[in-house]
This record gives structure tokens, sequence and C-alpha cells, in this order.
């Protein structure tokens, strides 16, 4: 199948592509398209990609659903339009990112500055239908973001992996944590922060990795 997506992540990415699974999974995701609404915009399914070439990619968070709120998901996870209030989990990234590096709160969400670094910015889903959280799960997008989260690790070296919360935990198995760095907290909701993301110094730790490795530091 030829999807559009930034090169390099096309040609890594291309055996998921033509696989069956994927594409029974663009045709369902085609099909809520064109009946319902749905988030992000479809040009914008594949921008943390886009955003975030495969050969420049050094770091990866892992969300799980788009925002399903009207002009917030633009296909970076916890990403939010410029204009957008700011959701509570990203208001408490930035809580620590203050704490942590000492960074003023920014006064917008949107994230892109990170992925134009090498930060890809991953939903394990990439499709929501409106007002509908999860309603795209088990369609397909988790087996195609496995594959993806497999072939940094198999293909990429020293990349640290951000995986904050129980769900995005589990995908430490799919990671060489002899090549790579895996930094694991509670997720940043306003539910469990204070049980273990605040305090968690993965901004710095992660740039003390990179630049022990040879790698530019990430100017969150």
């Amino acid at each position: 199948m030829d999807v559009k997506i930034e090169a390099g992540w096309k040609q890594v990415l291309q055996p998921e592509f033509d696989k069956p699974y994927f594409d029974t999974l663009t045709q369902f995701v085609r099909t809520e398209y064109d009946t319902n609404t749905i988030y992000p915009p479809a040009a914008q399914i594949f921008n943390a990609f886009d955003l975030c070439p495969f050969e420049q990619t050094k770091v990866v968070i892992l969300g799980q659903d788009p925002y399903h709120g009207p002009n917030q998901a633009h296909g970076l996870c916890f990403s939010v339009n410029k204009g957008i209030k700011m959701p509570p989990s990203l208001v408490n990234i930035y809580k620590e990112l203050h704490n942590d590096v000492g960074i003023a709160m920014p006064d917008h969400g949107n994230l892109e500055h990170w992925a134009r670094q090498g930060v890809l910015l991953l939903n394990a889903t990439l499709t929501v239908q409106a007002h509908q959280a999860g309603s795209h799960q088990k369609k397909g997008w988790e087996q195609f973001t496995d594959a993806v989260i497999k072939t940094v690790a198999e293909q990429s070296e020293h990349v640290v992996f951000l995986l904050w919360g129980a769900y995005a935990q589990k995908k430490a198995q799919l990671i060489n944590s002899d090549k790579h760095l895996i930094l694991k907290s509670v997720h940043p909701s306003p539910l469990s922060a204070h049980r273990g993301f605040f305090g968690n110094q993965h901004f710095s730790r992660t740039n003390d990795y990179l630049t022990a490795n040879g790698k530019a530091a990430i100017n969150w």
C-alpha cells in the first residue's frame, strides 16, 4: 500500500503497510472519516512521523488515544494546537519540565518544536471518533504502532523511551534495554501525577543520556 508518510519511515515501515491488517485498518479509517467526525484531521494522522523523520528520532514518548475534542488533536501525543486550552496531563508535563530543567510554563500546548528535534510523539491509536474516547482501539492501530516501537528499537541506537502510565510501560517488552534507555513513571494525569510523575526528572535524564552518547540534547 502506498502511504503518504516521511520517506525514512516509509522505507522502514513498508512491510507493515503491505500486511493484510493494515489494508483492513485503512478501509475502516476511510469509512469513519466519510461517515463520522474523526480526529485528528486526515492529513495529520501521520504528523508525528512527518515532523520527526526516522533517521532523526532520538526520543519516543508514547501516548494512548488522540484527544477527541474539537481542534485539539493534530497527530502528536499530549500536544494540542495553539489557541486550544491545555489538557491537564500536558499542564503536569510542563510543571515537571519546569521543576526538572527550569523552563517556564509555555503559553500554548503545541509540542511541534519537540518533534522537530527528534522526539517521536506517538499515540498507540492514531485516530478517534469525536467525543468517543477509545473508539478506534483494537482496529489495527496498536499492531502498527507496536511495529513502530520495535522498528526504532531494532534499527536505531541509544534512543530514550519515555513510558508514562501502565499502558505505555507494557511496551518496554518491545525494547532492548541494553541498546536504549527506558524511563518509566506513572501517567501525568491529575489522577496519578502526584504518585511519581512529579520528580521523575525524565527530561534532564533524557538529555544526560543523549549527550553521553554523542547526541544533541533536546531543547525542551
